[in-house]
């Protein structure tokens, strides 16, 4: 029995994923059931009464979920770990960009705290639900704008700097990418990251990504729609990958080492 968990859980992302949840829907072998997250919950549900009419799918509901809060992201992960007996794909497809120099409820800067953080902590307290269900699959969407990008370890959250929301916005970018990398090298398992570009063209190499026979024991790779490609020099640089997990695991609150989530690092605001 497949479920699927989609998280489309800030303003601007709702529309791509029900492009890409009626992919998984309507394709060949329809899920039992199937979830949209969203912060936006009234477009939400009318996006799920939208599939189940054109699906005939009956098992395809809205909950609540803000990225740009890790309490709400731990009370979506308990939900999801306590309700559902299977979550075989996980596709990290919210997004904002170019925003002013707003913060997250934690204090992030807000980018860098709902395109990366947010799905960082979100897959880590899922991670044991989707081994379970192996085999299992994620797909975390990036940007072809994370080659601008650099991990500013001294500054993540441009509290010291002069704010540059497109800098903010690669630095996201590349964050995704690094993240995927260093989740494939401790898990090796199904795991890509993506080109984000409109909902149409995005949802179908995610689609492709969360069901093609022929990529089960392809992980961590690059795809620029349905081809490989190689991501940007910083992307591989594997020492990065390692330093921005630590860092990022601290700042969630997430204890590596017991596999359980703390209360998080607020930042001053």
């Amino acid at each position: 029995m497949n479920r699927f968990l989609l998280p489309v859980s800030v303003v601007g992302t709702v529309i791509g994923g029900t492009v890409l949840l009626k992919d998984y829907v309507a394709g060949g072998a329809c899920p039992s059931k199937a979830t949209i997250p969203g912060k936006t919950v009234i477009k939400c549900e009318a996006a799920a009464k939208d599939i189940r009419g054109e699906t005939l799918n009956p098992r395809v509901r809205a909950q609540h979920l803000d990225l740009a809060s890790l309490k709400s992201i731990r009370e979506f992960a308990r939900k999801i770990i306590k309700e559902e007996e299977r979550v075989d794909i996980l596709v990290n497809n919210a997004a904002v960009m170019r925003c002013p120099h707003w913060t997250t409820e934690d204090g992030f800067e807000m980018q860098f705290g709902v395109n990366y953080l947010g799905h960082f902590l979100l897959t880590n307290l899922l991670l044991e639900k989707l081994k379970a269900s192996a085999p299992s699959r994620i797909i975390n969407l990036s940007s072809l704008a994370h080659v601008a990008g650099h991990i500013d370890f001294d500054d993540l959250n441009w509290k010291t700097k002069k704010y540059d929301t497109k800098a903010a916005y690669c630095q996201s970018k590349l964050a995704v990418v690094l993240f995927t990398k260093e989740l494939s090298r401790r898990l090796q398992g199904p795991f890509f990251w993506l080109l984000f570009k409109s909902p149409q063209l995005a949802a179908q190499p995610s689609t492709y990504l969360a069901v093609a026979e022929e990529l089960e024991s392809v992980s961590g790779k690059y795809f620029d729609g349905l081809r490989e490609k190689a991501p940007s020099p910083e992307a591989e640089d594997e020492e990065v990958a390692r330093r921005l997990w630590a860092e990022s695991a601290h700042l969630v609150g997430l204890d590596m080492a017991h596999g359980s989530p703390g209360r998080g690092r607020s930042l001053p605001r």
